[in-house]
């Protein structure tokens, strides 16, 4: 999957700092210091992926919701030939801890043969507002 691979999705125009203020808010009011804190040191990350295997017909796009669980944006669709594709960007550590995820875990019904991350780039904005499922 190279560069044309994955695309790009319609993206949104929210900055990182947009996105690092309100970690900041959450941090004033007691939340997430660590998540501040790998946001500002690691710097924010943009990777594509594509998954394959069994991963259409078992709610695997449903199941990468767990981004949003991360605090990442982007999105996510099922491909013409059988497989799943995305791009996630956030805070580097959560980005590795997606990629883990999607690497091991996926939805409960499927079998996932291989991940490929590309175009893996540091960004000094976000491009999306949030995870979307795309069709």
């Amino acid at each position: 999957m190279g560069r044309g691979g994955c695309g790009r999705a319609p993206s949104a125009s929210r900055s990182a700092q947009a996105q690092l203020g309100a970690w900041r808010r959450q941090e004033a009011a007691g939340g997430v210091t660590i998540t501040v804190a790998m946001a500002e040191v690691e710097g924010l990350l943009s990777v594509d992926y594509e998954v394959s295997g069994k991963v259409q017909g078992v709610f695997f796009r449903k199941y990468t919701q767990e981004a949003k669980r991360l605090g990442l944006v982007g999105w996510v669709q099922n491909t013409s030939h059988g497989t799943v594709r995305g791009q996630a960007q956030g805070p580097a550590a959560r980005v590795r801890e997606l990629q883990e995820w999607l690497r091991k875990t996926g939805s409960p019904d499927s079998r996932i043969s291989r991940a490929e991350f590309t175009d893996e780039r540091k960004v000094t904005a976000l491009e999306h507002e949030d995870f979307r499922i795309l069709k």
